[in-house]
Order: C-alpha cells, then sequence, then structure tokens
C-alpha cells in the first residue's frame, strides 16, 4: 500500500480531516458523518480510501496541533444551528425547542428585561391587540424611555386608555403578573423567537451584496438560469448603495453623523444623482461644499474603491437599523417610518 507523505506541510485540509476521521475510530467517526452533508461524505472516503499508510509521527503532529487551534477557539464557530444539533443529541425535541426558542429571542434575564430590548414598533404591532389594562401592566414593568415609545406608537384611543388605566393602577398581584408572563413567553417571544431564524435568502443576499458589481451580476445572471425564483427573492432582499434615497431626513441625518467623511467622499463618486442629492440636502452649505471639494480632489478613482466604501457604508446603514436608530423603508405606499 502507498505511503503517504511525511511531511505535515504538504497536507491539504481534507487529508488532515482524513487522518483525523480514520484515528477517532468507527463510533466517534460516525457521529461526525451523520452532521455532514453528502458531498461532503463522499469526498472525504475518497481521500480516506487512497491515504495509504500514515506515520505515527504525522498522526501525532496532527492532533497536537488541533488541540492548539481548539485551545485558541481558533477552529470553532458557535451558531443558533451547531448548539441545536449537540442539544438534540442529550435532550428531548420539545425541550430543545423551548430552549433555543428562548434564546434565540431577545437578551434579558426577566420577561420584563427581554422586551426592554424589543424594538418598540415590533412591541407596539403586538400589544395594540391585548387588551388595555394587559398593556398598562407591561408598560410599568419596563424602562420608562421605552415604554414612552411604544405608548407613542399605539392608536390614540386606545393609547388614551392606557394611560388611564395607568394612573388608576393598583398593585398588580402576583398570579395576574405571572399569567402575563406567561402569554408574553408562550405567544409573543416564541413568535419572535422563530421569525428571527436565518432565511437562506436573505443570507445570500447579504453575501451578495459585499460582492464587486461584476461578479454579483455574473453570479444572479446564472442563478437566474438555474433557479429564476430564488433570483428574483435575492436581489429584493439585497439592499445596495441606492437604496439609500429610502431614508428620511431624520436617518440620513443619523447615517451622516456616524458615517467617515472619507468613506462618504469616495462613495458618492459613483453614486446616482438621487443619493448624491440625499446627503447634500441633509448637510449646511458649508458642510456640502467640502464634502464637494473632497470628492473633486479625490480625481479619477477606482471602480472597486468606489463599490468598497459604497459597501461600508450600506454595511453602517444595516447596523444602525438593526439597532434601531434608523428604519429603511421599503418602498410602499403606506410604508411609514417611525423612530
Amino acid at each position: 500500500m502507498a505511503r503517504i507523505k511525511e511531511d505535515y506541510r504538504s497536507l491539504t485540509g481534507p487529508q488532515k480531516a482524513a487522518i483525523m476521521m480514520l484515528s477517532l475510530g468507527e463510533e466517534q467517526a460516525g457521529k461526525l458523518f451523520a452532521m455532514m452533508e453528502d458531498d461532503e461524505i463522499k469526498e472525504l472516503s475518497q481521500i480516506m480510501a487512497n491515504l495509504g499508510t500514515v506515520g505515527a509521527n504525522l498522526v501525532e503532529r496532527l492532533f497536537v496541533d488541533f488541540a492548539d487551534a481548539i485551545s485558541n477557539t481558533g477552529s470553532l464557530v458557535g451558531s443558533y444551528e451547531s448548539t441545536e444539533r449537540l442539544l438534540v443529541k442529550s435532550l428531548d425535541k420539545d425541550r430543545v425547542a423551548a430552549i433555543m426558542e428562548e434564546i434565540r429571542g431577545p437578551a434579558g434575564r426577566t420577561m420584563w428585561d427581554k422586551l426592554g430590548n424589543v424594538h418598540e414598533q415590533v412591541l407596539a404591532n403586538y400589544l395594540k391587540n391585548e387588551y388595555p389594562q394587559t398593556v398598562a401592566v407591561v408598560l410599568s414593568k419596563i424602562k420608562p424611555d421605552h415604554a414612552s415609545r411604544v405608548l407613542a406608537l399605539l392608536p390614540e384611543g386606545f393609547a388614551m386608555e392606557v394611560v388611564m388605566r395607568m394612573l388608576h393602577m393598583e398593585a398588580v398581584q402576583k398570579d395576574v403578573l405571572e399569567s402575563i408572563e406567561k402569554t408574553l413567553r408562550t405567544e409573543f417571544m416564541s413568535n419572535l423567537a422563530r421569525t428571527a431564524r436565518r432565511d437562506s435568502h436573505e443570507m445570500m443576499a447579504e453575501i451578495f451584496n459585499n460582492l464587486d458589481s461584476n461578479t454579483e451580476a455574473r453570479f444572479l445572471t446564472a442563478l437566474e438560469e438555474r433557479n429564476r425564483e430564488s433570483a428574483e427573492k435575492i436581489k429584493q432582499l439585497m439592499f445596495t448603495f441606492e437604496d439609500l434615497v429610502r431614508l428620511d431626513t431624520a436617518g440620513a441625518q443619523t447615517l451622516l453623523r456616524h458615517v467617515e467623511k472619507e468613506k462618504l467622499a469616495l462613495a458618492l463618486k459613483g453614486a446616482s444623482d438621487g443619493v448624491k442629492e440625499l446627503f447634500f440636502a441633509n448637510m449646511s452649505e458649508r458642510a456640502g461644499k467640502m464634502l464637494k471639494d473632497d470628492m473633486d480632489a479625490l480625481g479619477p478613482v477606482r471602480l472597486k474603491d468606489v463599490e468598497d466604501a459604497q459597501n461600508a457604508v450600506v454595511t453602517l446603514a444595516k447596523e444602525l437599523s438593526n439597532s434601531g436608530q434608523i428604519v429603511i423603508s421599503e418602498g410602499k405606499e403606506d410604508d411609514e417610518l417611525v423612530y
């Protein structure tokens, strides 16, 4: 039987994986295979079948490097999916589902802490369908600044009913409070956790957003030929630099306060008149003149540099949107921006 090279540095990643799988033994290797896709199993099996004899020194070196990598956490990537797979190995499915829904929801030790981390628009949309007395209890338990933002988003008549009940509220009985917490956990938080699960089309849209325009166009064209429906979904989910025109005045000004001026000048070099107008209209005349001077001073610039700058601005806009500091309209006629 052939003997593999003894030079550890010449081993490829798949070869190292194959050696490790053989070293683990049937039971442990079987558990790992169960978590792999078919194409991964085929590739690894092919390499394992052609390894030949592997020297003990090489195997030892492989495991030492693996242990070092683990100790530095460089080889581990934690995710909801990997955590769920691990829990399923030792807990029943219903318990795992409950745990995963809990951790996928907003952060916080108590129910009221968690509600404090839910965007006011999301919380208001849920509470407007509850009894005013229930809403009054919820708003009395969360922080006043958060409660005020939620209250302002409720229908006016309903909001006044809530206010009156808060003004005349007495001490809430323990069993009533526990009942409200249970309802929030089973109805609101569980639904919120389920909707937080990552959609594959959303994930691909983010990846495509970070490609240069030529590569993006090439991939989308190829995808349209193989799966037009998925390509359309991804295009609808993609957020580009030109989509910044959907920001209102407050959103544009918030973005301007956070963006690096040098990055913005470079990004605007390749922007449409609509996007340029969005930023200049929300700057003072002096600041606008300085930005135009910065753009002129750049002279001719590489398209890739412009696209990188635009991607950086888009990433910043998404971060501000995720933290609730700005809301990016979907462009619908009845779409309201709420801060």
